[in-house]
């Protein structure tokens, strides 16, 4: 792995909507099981996941602003290791890094004019990622963008996403990167979380927000919704498959009602693809957003991709008053304990994204957090190895696992 590990780099929208654009291309090309015992091999023909070991070595972190203006960032990793980073108020742009985050080529234009959906989405199977694009913030009207060269041309789809059991269509706005299943029945689902506005963004309709998850099987030409997460007032989620098919679901929630805490993240699972979710739980360990207030901040999630573990990444802020003093944590069993954070950026630090590198490619071993901050304006991409976050703190919610505690050694 690459990197200066001493030096700060400043390099940092009715069931069946249909979206009024051709579907272009194929999808023989999508797979969607493989011989059981048989690890997931992603279109780029690596390996989707990887030992441990990569991610460790010498602790690696630089940084550099990517985007000097506007908010509401994502960041994935295509298929070949191609790092992109998405943001976007009056259009939505990306730029891409094809050499793990070193350095970032110019601002590519998505659409013009448009409001950044979130929930940037990769295929592992046939390589396509997706963009969601709302025509302003949301309720609002929905389009769909597919690249198929690895972010470097996007064109507008036809796509139709079905209503919830409540009989809403979600809105994108503004959620963490989307998912490929990789295990189990549902392997080769897209999958990404979504949100109910209850019609308006204000604060007497807090109470009937909820969070849920839109997901494809036919390669995103079809999207269905989840029920809603357990909990009201929610908005801003992320989503991980866990080593054993598990989704685990993280959420802001920005109302809770009397006797429930909403300055902390919640939690819940699914076991049948993001259908339907349970075991709703706050999670003491991660606060959500700055400490005096309930609003909430939308938070970063990714499971590295390291074969039979479950390492978690989160980032927020930790912070008794404002946005500021960004920071990630790591948990080692699935989100069930938070053991360790570090601090990422002392200074303004708002909407995060968090996803980590391919193995076999550019971006192997690397983990990258996008958020809004940064010593200067816009948007900065921090890039990191586990090693570095192993050097941060403990949080006495729960305990470093023996086996971590015996490679360390």
């Amino acid at each position: 792995m690459s990197g200066n590990t001493n030096t700060t780099r400043l390099r940092f929208r009715t069931v069946g909507l249909l979206l009024s654009f051709a579907w272009l291309g194929s999808l023989a090309s999508t797979t969607f099981a493989q011989p059981a015992g048989v690890e997931p091999v992603t279109k780029a023909g690596h390996p989707a996941e990887a030992a441990i070991d990569v991610f460790l070595g010498q602790p690696e972190f630089d940084m550099q602003q990517v985007f000097p203006r506007e908010r509401f960032p994502n960041v994935a990793v295509a298929v070949d290791g191609t790092v992109l980073a998405t943001i976007g108020q009056t259009s939505v742009r990306v730029r891409r890094s094809e050499d793990g985050g070193k350095t970032w080529g110019r601002e590519i234009e998505i659409a013009k004019p448009g409001f950044q959906g979130g929930g940037l989405t990769v295929d592992d199977f046939s390589g396509n990622i997706f963009t969601f694009v709302e025509s302003q913030h949301p309720p609002a009207d929905i389009r769909v963008y597919r690249s198929t060269d690895h972010g470097k041309t996007w064109n507008a789809q036809a796509a139709v996403i079905n209503k919830d059991s409540r009989g809403n269509v979600p809105s994108m706005h503004m959620n963490d990167h989307g998912i490929t299943l990789l295990r189990g029945k549902f392997k080769g689902r897209l999958m990404r979380a979504t949100r109910w506005y209850a019609g308006k963004n204000e604060r007497a309709r807090w109470p009937q927000h909820y969070t849920n998850a839109m997901f494809s099987d036919d390669g995103g030409k079809t999207w269905n919704t989840s029920d809603p997460f357990p909990a009201m007032g929610t908005g801003e989620a992320t989503i991980a498959e866990l080593s054993d098919g598990t989704i685990y679901y993280n959420s802001r929630r920005h109302w809770a009602e009397a006797g429930a805490n909403p300055r902390r993240r919640w939690t819940a699972s699914s076991h049948n693809g993001g259908a339907t979710w349970k075991d709703l739980k706050i999670v003491e360990g991660l606060p959500d957003g700055p400490q005096d207030t309930n609003y909430g901040l939308m938070g970063g999630l990714v499971r590295l991709p390291i074969l039979g573990r479950d390492i978690l990444i989160f980032s927020n802020v930790e912070s008794p008053k404002g946005r500021n003093h960004g920071t990630v944590w790591a948990s080692f069993d699935g989100g069930k304990t938070w053991p360790l954070k570090r601090l990422v950026f002392e200074g303004g630090f708002a909407y995060s994204s968090l996803t980590a590198g391919r193995p076999k490619t550019s971006s192997d071993g690397w983990i990258y957090l996008h958020f809004e901050g940064g010593p200067k304006n816009g948007s900065t991409v921090a890039r990191f190895n586990l090693s570095w976050l192993l050097a941060g703190q403990a949080t006495n919610d729960g305990q470093l696992p023996k086996w971590l505690q015996a490679i360390q050694k």
